[in-house]
């Protein structure tokens, strides 16, 4: 007996020594690797990259696909701002991969996506451009592959390809919001529209750089494939059961044809689900889903007040620091990082001339940015910023604001004033305000 009992502790010695050997073997192979990789990684909820933390200030660049295309853009502008923003620090931006439709007022021109299913070639190749200087510049791309607004045609015009009739235009007199959002609302229960979208999503995730031979999917330029731009359950709470299994068959679908890259829902955080924020909790619940987002607009959302706006910018702090903080418990509670991927500011009194003042909107930012200082150093979710937007070299017509067809884009859609929230390459203080804030992260990381 005594003879059985030693050699069942040898056995088990043995055996535990070899899962413990096993064990440090396997986590220095994770380590490693999460080193050497160059893709933008999740773990611990935190982004990682090359085996460090990632927290950024990056910035939307929605329209760069079309700047980068070789007939109808102008590459010389792109190069430029992208110098710019990389000597700034900025090296995450958030792109549309999408526009569909012919455009028209207040709407998006050239699209990607003139048609259901056809696609503008120079676009495409504006996309695979920008994507091979970015990655000269060490920088990341977020791809958004739909919108819920009019501005890029998006989900409405999935509705008008498939037989649901004009889109209610609630830039036009006889349409309201509500209008807009009922319609809308179809899309995520219209079977044809919702497969012509996979298609889409397919298509892209499936395409191959002209410029670098890389497959998207091999392709660590790409941080992460973004459902759509604000996403939303639209005006009742029966919505939720239809989006939530448009949003999980799409999330899932892009896990099945990509299991390198991050993916993320776009939402606004609660302003996407009725203000319910257990409603958002649910759905990113998704363990496909890699982190959160939600997006803050002081001026859309009655925070901001034109008429008191020293006093006005305050509060529009304070309640963007309640407002990231009830998101970041979700995320803290779903153990996934979140990016605060959309976020403006306007100029004094509104101004969309380029030489008014941005000092308060230079206070709002430099809240923000403290946030995320301390959220890195504090190790916490809250990982990345991506304001809205930069500008760059835009030329623009800041008496009136308007956008035409073959005017410059900005970073203000086509249907808002251009300028309104837009950081050019003459906003110095600002753009030196991101600097310090992306040298500071770059120092503790």
């Amino acid at each position: 007996m005594k003879i059985k009992t030693h050699s069942i502790k040898v056995y088990l010695v043995v055996v535990c020594t070899a899962l413990l050997i096993s064990c440090k073997a396997t986590k220095t192979v994770m380590e490693q690797s999460a080193k050497d990789s160059t893709f933008i990684t999740v773990r611990d909820s935190k982004f990682y990259k090359q085996g460090k933390p990632y927290y950024f200030v990056g910035a939307n660049y929605w329209y760069g696909p079309i700047i980068a295309s070789e007939k109808t853009g102008d590459r010389e502008r792109l190069l430029k701002e992208l110098d710019l923003m990389k000597d700034v620090g900025i090296d995450n931006l958030r792109i549309l991969v999408g526009a569909e439709g012919h455009g028209g007022d207040s709407r998006v021109y050239p699209t990607l996506q003139p048609e259901q299913g056809v696609y503008n070639e120079d676009l495409l190749d504006g996309l695979d451009f920008l994507l091979a200087e970015m990655e000269k510049r060490e920088m990341y791309a977020v791809l958004y592959l739909n919108n819920n607004w009019i501005w890029s045609g998006g989900m409405s015009e999935y509705l008008t390809w498939n037989g649901y009739g004009e889109v209610p235009n609630p830039f036009l007199e006889q349409y309201s919001w509500d209008d807009y959002m009922n319609y809308t609302k179809q899309f995520h229960s219209c079977n044809p529209c919702m497969q012509a979208f996979r298609q889409h999503v397919k298509f892209i995730i499936g395409r191959t750089n002209a410029y670098t031979n890389k497959k998207y999917t091999e392709d660590p330029t790409i941080m992460s494939w973004q459902v759509a731009n604000e996403p939303r359950v639209l005006m009742t709470p029966d919505h939720e059961k239809p989006f939530s299994k448009w949003l999980n068959e799409t999330v899932d679908l892009i896990e099945s044809l990509d299991g390198n890259h991050l993916i993320s829902t776009g939402a606004e955080g609660k302003a996407s689900y009725l203000q319910d924020i257990n409603m958002y909790g649910r759905l990113h619940s998704n363990p496909n889903i890699d982190y959160l987002t939600m997006h803050m607009w002081p001026k859309n959302w009655g925070w901001y007040d034109i008429n008191n706006e020293a006093v006005s910018t305050q509060e529009s702090i304070t309640q963007a620091n309640l407002y990231m903080n009830e998101h970041i418990l979700v995320a803290q509670s779903l153990k996934k990082p979140i990016v605060m991927s959309e976020f403006g500011f306007p100029r004094e009194k509104e101004s969309l001339f380029p030489e008014s003042s941005i000092e308060n909107r230079n206070t709002f930012y430099k809240a923000i940015f403290e946030r995320i200082i301390k959220s890195q150093q504090k190790k916490t979710p809250f990982a990345g910023l991506n304001f809205w937007g930069f500008a760059g070299f835009a030329k623009t017509h800041p008496e009136n604001g308007k956008w035409f067809h073959g005017d410059d884009f900005s970073a203000d859609p086509p249907q808002e004033p251009q300028g309104l929230n837009s950081v050019f390459a003459s906003d110095l203080s600002t753009l030196l305000l991101i600097k310090d804030t992306n040298s500071k992260l770059i120092l503790f990381e």
